[in-house]
């Protein structure tokens, strides 16, 4: 019952950006298959050639960057209702620049990449899809995202990510929510301490 359920919000996920048939949909079905992670499991190494996307049902996954000194950068959070995973990997078959991992109890429902390509080779409504989905992700949300580093100020990144995310002070360590705002813990503590006293 419960799959089924998310199962119907993946659908409607996809429909958010283009209508998709029966016949498509039940396709999509067919090389679907839900994984369920623990906090601190590793879902893909950095290294490692990705092979399925995800869909976040519940939890919380981070993207993360390793330097070559060891230090880490949080890349990107993902929660409920957000598409995971390394495109880069999946499309061109080569090791992933970085790195997924569980921040909380996780569920996903994980979609073969290979066989999603071949579906979307024979049904338009799914290509339609594919364009749609990566013109707003990787085009739009992406352009804003390195406009909003360069133009705005740490706090009002932080704003925009409460009101996206109102309960991820709770859910996600501050070392990760400051690495994936681009700044420091303590900068962050800073920023909550102005906001509270200003509110």
């Amino acid at each position: 019952m419960i799959e089924e359920l998310h199962i119907s919000e993946l659908r409607l996920k996809i429909e958010s950006y283009f209508p998709i048939s029966d016949k498509s949909w039940s396709l999509i079905r067919s090389i679907i298959t839900f994984k369920a992670l623990e906090a601190g499991d590793i879902l893909l190494r950095n290294g490692q050639i990705a092979k399925n996307v995800y869909y976040v049902c519940k939890g919380v996954l981070r993207a993360y960057v390793t330097d070559y000194d060891g230090n880490i950068y949080t890349k990107n959070i993902f929660l409920e209702n957000d598409f995971a995973g390394s495109t880069v990997s999946c499309l061109l078959t080569k090791p992933s620049d970085f790195a997924l991992e569980a921040l909380e109890q996780t569920l996903l429902i994980s979609i073969n990449y290979k066989k999603y390509r071949e579906l979307i080779e024979n049904n338009i409504d799914l290509k339609n899809f594919y364009i749609a989905y990566l013109e707003r992700n990787w085009v739009i949300d992406k352009e804003q995202r390195e406009v909003s580093l360069v133009m705005e100020n740490a706090t009002d990144r932080y704003i925009k990510l409460l009101d996206k995310h109102p309960d991820i002070d709770k859910r996600i360590q501050k070392l990760h929510i400051a690495s994936h705002l681009g700044i420091t813990p303590t900068q962050l503590s800073r920023i909550r301490k102005n906001i509270k006293k200003n509110t």
